[in-house]
């Protein structure tokens, strides 16, 4: 069910009659398909539907210009497209509204998402990439509205990197000479967010290939446009960024939704222009139909005018490509009668086959478990209760495995004081069902290879006789400086990340070597500085994102926790985005510039690493340790470190820290102090006065925070100490509680406890800018100090008097 990629010129009449009728019969398959996908909704086989009804003759003249090597970066309508380039058929598309936890029958996401949520496969079984330029590729759809448009334009971004900059031409599988189209789609009301003209903006300014497609029905969900755009035309008010003979800009082409000729011809023109010249291009799809609403969730006839409706059904897309071919002689009424009844009975067909091959391992399962609970039952005392339960599941003739599993565990609870081998086979069972069937649903958060961060040795910085003492950032500056010479595909962008070589000097001079387009400058845009490296990281580069303050994480953290580290989890571990994201923070004055928001940042972010390094060796080594796997992560460099002096090590690029490693930096018998970052030198200051009174702390710097301690090396301190204290610049209940549940509840820390822990976190607020804001507002020396004094009071009230 693939289109032609030939364009009509190239074809006689009757391949030219042929082409299009094949693009019918898809534009048909897929209508069958979004109506019938409806029922399914409402009948209650699945759960939600959002459907590609009405955008079906556009998305054909699309597929045609979009070649192997192409990206896409879409919204959930684009299923005629995926069906034109060949990559969704009906059943798959039914096994996904179904949500099937297969990836054969999904290969999308395989359960993970809803239905309309489409992606093509990077990775091999292995997690090595494919050859991605033999492919037509889709990044992986995320629902927030506008959230795939900061993706696209990294997407775009790396063929002008694979195009221009030297020591990469061998990376062929990834691109060939930057020839790809990175192409998106949005719908018209979309185009309102923040997210598409920051990203429509950023593309202009880089100039890269980029085709944007606007398909305007005039409505978002039930909201006209009049309330959406100024002028109700996206392509009006765009205007300015038409290019000119003088000025870089956009070609901004305008269409009809329903004209295929004309669409095909428009496609065909911005393919070209991006292809050739690297030129972005925005196409306004314009008068496009909603035969059935915006989704499953209500109906347009509620909110559009009895006009509207009958144009839409006079102008409905699929029937004015039907009106054009008949009245061209290249098909018959009846012709085209015949052509649709049958692929009606096609996607009839393809549905209950996807419904069949949903349930059949659910019925498996249903037996399996049926069999034991009868097996149960027969041997204990409670039979009639047993038989119960068994009944009730055997009467369930479309089993969910919820039901499956609730009903065996439950059974258990009636033989819970018998003994009995038919008890011990049902517990068997259990156990074994969620080690198979708990992964569908949780597999691949992060990085399943045998070969991940977490496995990646520490190689400790080699220090001899003439190593000097420098500042903090020319330890960083350094291993830039080998890290971009070791690793080509490699490169850095961030507000005043290139010529000035960032605000604290940690990149100075690394432009003037390596050239813009490894070390950029970027505009204050932190949401699509983050999409530059979503995008870039997906075809094969490995992008280092500069967020200039740990504050302005938060500019960005929607497509970070929604895009970036969902991509392996929501694409069931076939695609991979290996980013780092590098920004600075904590321990400045001020509430813009010195936030914590870590216990919102590992909630948030889970599915990338978290990593605070204490100083800018520790942070290097980070560096050094991510670019030699694939996995995302965030690098949060201390703020007041870089003028600090570190020993500059001999081995740049080559020293590793190791990720999800505690490291224990002074010994100690009595209290187990427990930190991170520019507050680790706090707590050291602390430690050095408890001393002087009889106090001897052991102090534990965590590292990263995701993932946090898998040695567990936190809890054999507690075992010596038997008190704990944690202390951090968060906010109180943030980083601090999430290692204290850490250390107590996952590491069974409790037992070994004398006394209550504690937590020493700042003041739920911001940091006052005032010269004393800091000291007022997070731990200083002295809280950490009155804290611990405290809890050996506690213990010892006559050694230890109370001190206030």
């Amino acid at each position: 069910m693939q289109t032609n990629p030939q364009t009509n010129s190239e074809l006689s009449f009757d391949d030219f009659k042929a082409e299009v009728l094949n693009d019918y019969k898809i534009a048909v398959t897929s209508r069958e398909c979004s109506l019938l996908g409806r029922r399914e909704v409402l009948t209650g086989k699945a759960k939600f539907g959002i459907f590609g009804d009405g955008k079906e003759i556009p998305q054909l003249a699309w597929a045609k210009a979009f070649k192997n090597g192409d990206w896409r970066s879409g919204y959930y309508r684009d299923q005629t497209f995926m069906m034109a380039i060949g990559k969704l058929t009906i059943q798959q598309f039914f096994a996904g509204l179904y949500a099937h936890t297969d990836l054969e029958a999904d290969p999308m996401s395989a359960g993970r998402q809803m239905g309309g949520h489409f992606a093509t496969h990077s990775l091999n079984e292995d997690g090595s990439w494919k050859n991605l330029t033999a492919q037509k590729n889709s990044s992986a759809d995320i629902s927030p509205t506008a959230g795939q448009m900061p993706r696209l334009l990294g997407l775009a971004q790396a063929s002008k990197i694979f195009r221009n900059v030297k020591g990469i031409e061998n990376k062929t599988n990834f691109s060939i000479n930057g020839n790809e189209v990175a192409w998106g789609t949005i719908g018209n009301a979309s185009t309102s967010e923040g997210l598409f003209w920051e990203t429509i903006n950023a593309a202009g300014v880089l100039q890269v290939p980029m085709v944007m497609s606007v398909w305007d029905d005039e409505y978002g969900i039930s909201v006209h446009a009049r309330h959406q755009t100024t002028k109700e035309n996206i392509s009006e008010i765009l205007k300015g960024f038409q290019r000119t003979e003088d000025e870089n800009g956009y070609e901004i082409i305008r269409v009809t939704g329903w004209n295929y000729p004309e669409l095909v011809d428009a496609y065909q023109n911005a393919a070209k222009i991006a292809r050739e010249e690297h030129v972005p291009v925005l196409i306004h799809v314009k008068e496009l139909t909603q035969p059935q609403g915006h989704s499953t969730s209500g109906s347009h006839e509620r909110y559009k005018s009895k006009e509207r409706l009958a144009w839409e059904v006079e102008f409905d897309c699929n029937t004015q490509m039907r009106q054009w071919m008949i009245a061209n002689n290249m098909a018959t009424e009846e012709e085209l009668s015949e052509i649709e009844k049958d692929i009606k009975k096609q996607v009839r067909d393809g549905k209950k086959a996807a419904w069949t091959a949903f349930l059949a391992p659910q019925k498996k399962e249903q037996q399996e478990a049926l069999t034991l609970l009868s097996n149960l039952a027969e041997s204990s005392s409670n039979k009639t209760f047993i038989e119960k339960i068994k009944n009730d599941l055997a009467a369930e003739s479309e089993p969910l495995r919820r039901s499956i599993a609730a009903a065996t565990r439950k059974a258990l609870r009636y033989v819970v004081s018998e003994t009995s081998s038919e008890k011990r086979q049902l517990q068997d069972w259990i156990n074994n069902y969620f080690d198979t069937i708990q992964p569908k649903y949780s597999a691949h958060l992060y990085s399943e290879a045998e070969e991940n961060a977490k496995t990646i040795s520490e190689v400790k910085p080699i220090y001899n006789d003439s190593s000097e003492e420098v500042d903090g950032r020319v330890v960083l500056r350094d291993n830039f400086d080998a890290i971009f010479t070791k690793h080509p595909e490699a490169l850095i962008f961030g507000e005043d990340a290139g010529a000035i070589g960032d605000v604290n000097q940690g990149l100075e001079g690394m432009q003037e070597k390596y050239g813009e387009l490894r070390v950029s400058d970027a505009g204050i845009r932190e949401a699509t500085i983050l999409g530059q490296g979503i995008g870039m990281a997906m075809r094969g580069l490995r992008p280092i994102a500069e967020i200039q303050y740990l504050d302005y994480i938060l500019y960005c953290l929607q497509i970070m926790s929604d895009d970036l580290v969902t991509v392996r989890y929501r694409t069931n571990g076939t695609q991979k985005a290996p980013l780092i994201v590098r920004t600075r923070g904590h321990r400045l004055e001020g509430i813009w510039h010195s936030g914590s928001q870590m216990g919102g940042l590992i909630h948030l972010l889970r599915g990338m690493y978290v990593l605070v390094p204490r100083d800018m060796t520790k942070a290097a080594g980070f560096y050094n340790t991510l670019l030699e796997t694939d996995e995302p992560a965030l690098v949060v460099e201390c703020l007041n470190g870089y003028r600090l002096k570190e020993k500059l090590p001999s081995n740049l690029g080559e020293f590793r820290t190791p990720i999800g490693v505690v490291e224990t930096i002074k010994e100690g018998a009595d209290i187990t102090l427990v930190s991170y970052g520019s507050t680790l030198r706090v707590v050291q200051e602390a430690a050095k006065e408890l001393q002087q009174v009889g106090i001897d702390a052991e102090i534990i710097d965590v590292q990263s925070l995701l993932p946090l301690d898998l040695n567990h090396d936190m809890v054999n301190s507690v075992k010596k100490t038997n008190r704990l204290l944690v202390i951090d610049e968060d906010v109180p209940g943030g980083a601090s509680a999430y290692i204290l549940n850490h250390i107590v509840d996952t590491q069974n820390g409790y037992q070994f406890l004398d006394s209550k822990p504690q937590t020493l976190a700042a003041k739920p607020h911001r940091p006052a800018y005032g010269t004393d804001g800091d000291y007022f507002c997070k731990p200083s020396s002295e809280d950490i100090f009155e804290k611990v004094y405290d809890m050996m009071h506690e213990t010892n009230p006559t050694d230890f008097p109370k001190l206030r």
